[in-house]
């Protein structure tokens, strides 16, 4: 079966189809995410139904994302792909299709439209980076902070430069153990305008100045790998103030009542999302192009946002977005993408560090062993 066919077959035509489509189908998919409150909301809004529905399809995940593209890089280099559906960020979904380990799709053809009839390349707009990636959430890499110092004489903050600031916020920090964020604050808070980080990063004089200003906190750093770190640091006392992903500061602040609260200042915008990897025996490629097919419908990525505080990525599922499913609060001021929360924001730059990220990522590995 060619990939026009599978296409086809997972299209608006499947009704069509002949009932032998199903056996064409495989049965078992590997689903590559992160764990912790995002993979449950995709399990909860996105693999559950689709189970209910396909009750003779299983799923295993796999908690291995912040390793997709060497993970993928070694797959393919010995010719054996295991993973189904990856979801990765933007800049390493750009990588791997640069590289020929992710496929191209054409999103009109594999994605649902709009209930009104959009098509999904209008309704995701902008945020098809890459030809290989299919979007699910518009999220950010913020900071969360203990609301309960006594070091810090009522004092709580309020500016991305706070963190650099040990006088009047003193205490252990959190940072994530490479290079992307970190170095866009640094600058930031060095002096350099929002709008120049990413030219100024791209000289050695402006790698410099980054790393001199993370050397003002280094020692008093906790370097995190996994997103589930800062927010257990937090709730644990280990740290007053450190990185993570908002929808896990979310869960530590909402749902588990932590004295913690947000710092949304200088927040960086990124996106999430599938991708598929190139080389998938025929059976496993129709299964996944139908599972993402109803995944990142409207009404699949509006109903992720009942579980995890992450915008989705379709202009007809935001106003769908409505309450938490267990909480039973309003979801739409703890969005990323809220006015509120979204006064000053760093715009990732997917494909400045799909460019430099390998040999910036050596640079911040090498520093941290100094």
């Amino acid at each position: 079966m060619k990939l026009k066919s599978v296409l086809m077959l997972t299209s608006g035509a499947v009704l069509a189809a002949p009932m032998a489509m199903a056996q064409d189908m495989a049965n078992d998919m590997t689903l590559v995410s992160w764990g912790g409150a995002y993979q449950t909301s995709q399990v909860r809004a996105y693999a559950e139904p689709y189970m209910a529905m396909h009750p003779d399809v299983s799923v295993v995940w796999d908690e291995s994302s912040n390793e997709a593209v060497a993970r993928l890089r070694a797959m393919n280099e010995a010719g054996n792909i295991t993973w189904d559906l990856v979801d990765v960020v933007a800049s390493d979904a750009i990588r791997l299709c640069d590289e020929g380990l992710a496929m191209e799709i054409d999103a009109d053809e594999v994605l649902a439209p709009a209930p009104d009839g959009t098509p999904a390349s209008e309704d995701f707009g902008d945020l098809l980076v890459s030809d290989c990636f299919i979007p699910q959430i518009v999220y950010s890499t913020t900071f969360g902070y203990r609301n309960d110092v006594a070091e810090w004489n009522g004092r709580t903050p309020d500016n991305i430069c706070d963190v650099f600031d040990l006088e009047n916020f003193p205490g252990q920090r959190s940072l994530e153990r490479r290079p992307i964020n970190n170095m866009e604050w640094a600058l930031l808070c060095s002096g350099v305008a929002m709008e120049d980080i990413y030219d100024v990063l791209e000289t050695e004089e402006g790698i410099d100045q980054a790393f001199a200003m993370l050397d003002t906190i280094k020692d008093e750093t906790v370097w995190w790998s996994a997103g589930a770190d800062t927010p257990q640091l937090l709730a644990d006392g280990e740290v007053v103030i450190g990185s993570t992903y908002n929808g896990r500061l979310f869960s530590v602040i909402e749902e588990q009542d932590q004295p913690v609260s947000m710092l949304w200042d200088a927040q960086v915008f990124d996106l999430d999302g599938w991708i598929i990897p190139e080389g998938l025996p025929e059976d496993r490629l129709a299964r996944v192009l139908d599972f993402v097919r109803f995944a990142t419908d409207t009404q699949r990525l509006a109903d992720q946002a009942q579980y995890i505080s992450y915008g989705p990525a379709r202009a007809s599922s935001a106003p769908l977005v409505g309450t938490h499913a267990d909480l039973g609060i309003e979801m739409g001021p703890h969005m990323p993408t809220d006015p509120a929360n979204a006064t000053r924001t760093i715009l990732y730059n997917y494909e400045w560090w799909a460019d430099y990220r390998d040999d910036l990522d050596a640079r911040f590995q090498a520093w941290l062993s100094q």
